[in-house]
C-alpha cells in the first residue's frame, strides 16, 4: 500500500482525471501502460532487488545499491546517481506542491501562492520530523483514504446522472469521439506509444524501489504484489471514470489546467460538506504520500551518498539527522519555487520527472539484476545517456520529438550500458559470485 500510494501521488486524483476530462477514453492507454508496468515491476524487480540489496552491503538507497553492486570505490557512480535523483525529484516534488495548491485554492478560495505555501509547510513539517517508518505508515493510511475516495466519487456521479448509459449518452452529445480510444489526440503511432510508455517508468522510480528494498522478507513479495495490483487496477479505472463522468455531469467546461480540478468540483456538487471534507482529504493524502517519499529519498541520497561518502565520511549519526532535515527543507524550497506558476500542470510535471527516472535508472536496475556481464562503466554510461537524452528531448518539439521522452531515453540508456560494458573488462569473480547468489536467492515470484 505504501509503495502504490507513494507511486500514484496527486496525479491520480488530479492529473489523470483531468486528462480523461479533456481527451476521453484515449487516457485509458496511460492506465493500461501503468497497470502493466506495475505488474512487471513487482514481478521482475521486487524480489530480486530485495535479495540483491541485502547481499550488496544491506543497501538502503539506489545509489548505495549501484555502488555496492559494482564494487565502485571511485564514488563516481554513486555521485552521478544522487545528482540525477536530485534533479528529477525537484520536478516531481514540484508536481505534488502544485496539486496541494490547487486543492487549497479550490476548497478555501485562497490565492494560488498562499495555498502553495501552506501545503509545502504541512508536508515539510512531518517529513522532516518523521523518517522512513513514519512515511511508510502514513502512506498506508493515505492509500486507504485515496482508494475509498476514488471509488466513491464516480459512483456518486453515476447515481446523480441515472446510470452509466445516461452518462455515455451525455458524452456522445458533447463529443462523439470521447468514447473512442484514439479520437481526440494526434493521429499516427506516436500518441499510442507515448501513452503506453508510461509503464516503462516504474523500473527506475527510487521512491518505489526503496519500498522493495525495505520489505521484511522476500517471501512477502507475492501477497504484496496481489494487494498492489488490486489497488492499482481499481484506482486507475475509477480515475478515468472521474474525468469522463465529470465532463458529462458538470454544466460548465473546465479549460486547460483547470480540468485537473474535476475531482474536487464533483465533490463540491455531489456531497454533503462532511462527506466532501473526507473525500477532499484524499487529495491531500495522495499529495502527501508521494511528496514525503520523494523528499525522504532525495534527503537519503544527498545525506548518505554525497555528504557521508564525499564530504564527511566520519559524520556522527546526530549530524547526519540534522543534515537530512536541512536537505528536506532545502529541496522543498527549490521545488516550491518551480511550482510558483499558477498555470502549472500536475500531469506535465509528473510526466517529465517520471520519464527522467525511468530512463536514467530503469535500464540500469533491470540489467544489474539480470545481466552478469554488466560493468561499472556500463552503469555510468547508462545513467548519463538516459538522463541527458530525457533532458534534451524534452526541449525539442515537432515530428518525432513529440514522442514521450522516456522512449528514446530508455533506448539510449540500454544501448549505452550494453556497448560500454562489452567494451570494458569483464566483472571480477567477486562481483560475478554475488550476482549468482542473488539470482539464486531472489527468483521471480
Amino acid at each position: 500500500m505504501s509503495a502504490q500510494a507513494s507511486d500514484m501521488s496527486g496525479w491520480l486524483l488530479l492529473g489523470l482525471p483531468g486528462y480523461a476530462y479533456l481527451q476521453g477514453l484515449e487516457a485509458s492507454w496511460i492506465a493500461i501502460g501503468l497497470a502493466v508496468g506495475t505488474y512487471l515491476n513487482w514481478r521482475l524487480v521486487a524480489r530480486r532487488l530485495r535479495s540483491y540489496t541485502e547481499l550488496a552491503g544491506n543497501a538502503i538507497t539506489l545509489p548505495d545499491y549501484f555502488a555496492n553492486r559494482f564494487h565502485d570505490s571511485g564514488r563516481l557512480l554513486r555521485t552521478l546517481s544522487a545528482l540525477f535523483i536530485l534533479v528529477f525529484f525537484l520536478i516531481y516534488t514540484a508536481s505534488g506542491f502544485v496539486a496541494g495548491a490547487k486543492l487549497f485554492e479550490s476548497v478555501f478560495g485562497l490565492p494560488y501562492r498562499s495555498a502553495l505555501f501552506i501545503g509545502v509547510a504541512v508536508i515539510i513539517s512531518y517529513t522532516a520530523l518523521g523518517g522512513f517508518m513514519a512515511v511508510s505508515w502514513t502512506d498506508f493510511f493515505q492509500g486507504a483514504i485515496m482508494f475509498f475516495a476514488i471509488i466513491a466519487v464516480p459512483l456518486l456521479a453515476l447515481h446523480a446522472m441515472g446510470g452509466l448509459e445516461e452518462g455515455a449518452a451525455r458524452l456522445r452529445a458533447i463529443d462523439g469521439g470521447f468514447l473512442r480510444l484514439s479520437a481526440n489526440g494526434a493521429g499516427g503511432w506516436l500518441p499510442l506509444v507515448s501513452l503506453m510508455a508510461w509503464g516503462l517508468g516504474y523500473f527506475g522510480q527510487p521512491h518505489i524501489l526503496a519500498r522493495f528494498m525495505a520489505v521484511r522478507s522476500p517471501s512477502e513479495i507475492r501477497p504484496a504484489r496481489r494487494i498492489a495490483m488490486s489497488w492499482v487496477v481499481v484506482s486507475l479505472a475509477c480515475a478515468l471514470l472521474v474525468g469522463l463522468l465529470g465532463r458529462a455531469y458538470l454544466p460548465e467546461t473546465l479549460e486547460g489546467s483547470d480540468a485537473e480540478k474535476v475531482f474536487m468540483v464533483l465533490v463540491h456538487r455531489l456531497t454533503h460538506p462532511l462527506l466532501g471534507g473526507i473525500l477532499l482529504a484524499a487529495v491531500l493524502a495522495a499529495i502527501m504520500s508521494t511528496a514525503d517519499s520523494q523528499l525522504l529519498v532525495t534527503s537519503s541520497a544527498l545525506t548518505e551518498d554525497l555528504y557521508r561518502v564525499v564530504v564527511r565520511p566520519h559524520a556522527s549519526e546526530r549530524e547526519l539527522v540534522w543534515v537530512s532535515r536541512g536537505t528536506v527543507i532545502g529541496v522543498a524550497a527549490i521545488a516550491c519555487a518551480i511550482a510558483l506558476d499558477p498555470e502549472s500542470s500536475v500531469l506535465e510535471l509528473v510526466a517529465y520527472a517520471w520519464a527522467g527516472f525511468g530512463a536514467t535508472f530503469g535500464p540500469l536496475v533491470l540489467l544489474s539484476l539480470y545481466w552478469k556481464r554488466m560493468t561499472r562503466n556500463g552503469a555510468i554510461a547508462g545513467i548519463v545517456g538516459g538522463g541527458i537524452t530525457v533532458l534534451v528531448w524534452k526541449q525539442l518539439e515537432g515530428g518525432l520529438f513529440d514522442l514521450y521522452e522516456i522512449v528514446p531515453g530508455f533506448a539510449v540508456s540500454v544501448l549505452c550500458i550494453v556497448v560500454a560494458s562489452l567494451m570494458d573488462a569483464p566483472p571480477s569473480e567477486t562481483v560475478e559470485g554475488e550476482f549468482a547468489r542473488a539470482a539464486q536467492e531472489g527468483p521471480n515470484g
